[in-house]
């Protein structure tokens, strides 16, 4: 380390402030790390030694967390970032690299199912329907500025369609598929349309009343949707009419959860610059100033709650043919919660964003299961520190800007910026 970044670091000031944090933090987590409960004998056991390691430790990290609030505040906190963005940008510009990149990565997807374990398989299936969820509630929050925590209701509404249609119609998996979207997209307009002239936190209360109204609905009406236990047995999507093992089951949901996640990127980028794009984008910057401009406020929101509420949908269809049951305990509060964190640890707005945001979210805490009793504390900790230091997520929306060139017959030249930049 050189003497000026020694310099930097070491401050007297910051240090006052990294003893009374560390004050705080010592309090917050005595309980955690000196008392053990032993619920079986019902004793307490008081670790006094692990004092000494957690007022070093504690003291260490307010010290650091400061000095990185400190050069965040100096404007240095994106030095870093932007020169891995100037080294890496010259190489995603060569179309060859790019194509290449593109090629490499779509043969390791496809061929994942055939080389990974079943249970890996599994769960990377799960995250990809858990991706349709974040880039559905990303047209809703990131591009129509829409605060939806009722989320997971339009997901349970494509689940329970695809159960119900199945139980008691015997109408099978592939077109239960599209019904169960429609469903939540009429949802979607449903809750769309009381809503209309509310936003910010009174629309997030209003969305969040609904998803609870879905789920104690469907607890009550036992008969008809099975009540608390839900609907089981539910088959797993077919391929051809052919029966498969459990292996061929997990890898066909796999492949048909991978087109799915195509399929709404494909539509996102079709729409993200159409008419309809723009409109939400307006909508999100300022309600008043796009109405002035004659955007149609409430086509632009109705559709909004449409076209994320249907691929929650889909997501829910495939989820019930996954899980092969489904209960409605399993789309509460928390869910919404955790889809919301994805779109915003990912980027608001930003597609590449939401899908790295749900294979963290979704991923990491399969593969560090022996971390699982402090999987919440590290989740807001990781939370916390994004909203600090990366507050439009890991991968910002990047916008096109039009300029013209000075000369005229020239075309106009077209330059990329981060949004929050």
């Amino acid at each position: 380390m050189s003497n000026s970044i020694a310099v930097k670091f070491i401050s007297g000031e910051r240090l006052k402030r990294a003893l009374f944090t560390m004050g705080w933090l010592v309090l917050i987590a005595f309980p955690l790390v000196v008392m053990k409960n032993n619920a079986a004998e019902d004793t307490i056991t008081w670790r006094w030694g692990s004092l000494g390691i957690l007022f070093p430790a504690a003291l260490i990290v307010a010290y650091v967390w400061y000095f990185f609030i400190d050069r965040k505040n100096a404007g240095g906190g994106g030095a870093l970032m932007s020169r891995a963005k100037e080294k890496i940008a010259p190489l995603m510009e060569d179309r060859r690299i790019r194509s290449g990149t593109l090629a490499a990565v779509g043969i390791l997807v496809v061929a994942y199912p055939l080389i990974a374990p079943m249970y890996n398989t599994s769960i990377m299936s799960t995250a990809l329907i858990y991706v349709i969820l974040g880039l559905g509630l990303n047209i809703i929050i990131g591009w129509g500025g829409l605060l939806n925590l009722g989320y997971a209701a339009f997901f349970c509404l494509g689940a329970y369609t695809y159960a119900m249609l199945y139980r008691y119609f015997g109408i099978g998996f592939w077109v239960a598929l599209p019904l169960g979207g429609l469903v939540s997209a009429l949802a979607g307009i449903l809750v769309g349309l009381p809503v209309l002239r509310l936003r910010g936190d009174y629309l997030a209360i209003v969305t969040l009343g609904f998803g609870e109204i879905v789920r104690i609905v469907l607890n009550n009406l036992g008969d008809l949707t099975g009540g608390p236990d839900g609907i089981s047995r539910i088959p797993r999507p077919e391929l051809f009419g052919i029966e498969l093992k459990l292996q061929g089951d997990i890898i066909v949901t796999y492949f048909i959860a991978l087109a799915a996640v195509l399929l709404t990127v494909f539509v996102m980028r079709r729409i993200e610059n159409s008419r309809w794009g723009r409109a939400w984008e307006a909508m999100r910057e300022d309600e008043v100033a796009a109405e002035s401009m004659g955007v149609d406020i409430t086509n632009a929101k109705l559709t909004t709650f449409a076209l994320g509420s249907f691929f929650a949908g889909i997501a829910g269809v495939i989820q019930a043919g996954k899980t092969t049951q489904v209960t409605p305990d399993s789309f509460g509060l928390m869910e919404s919660v955790m889809v919301l964190s994805i779109v915003i640890l990912g980027g608001k707005g930003s597609i590449p964003g939401v899908i790295v945001g749900a294979f963290i979210l979704k991923l990491l805490p399969e593969y560090f299961r022996a971390f699982s009793q402090y999987r919440m504390l590290i989740f807001g900790l990781v939370l916390v520190i994004m909203m600090v230091f990366k507050p439009d997520g890991l991968i910002s929306k990047v916008r096109k800007q039009f300029i013209l060139s000075d000369d005229k017959s020239g075309p106009a030249a077209v330059v990329s910026e981060e949004a929050g930049e």
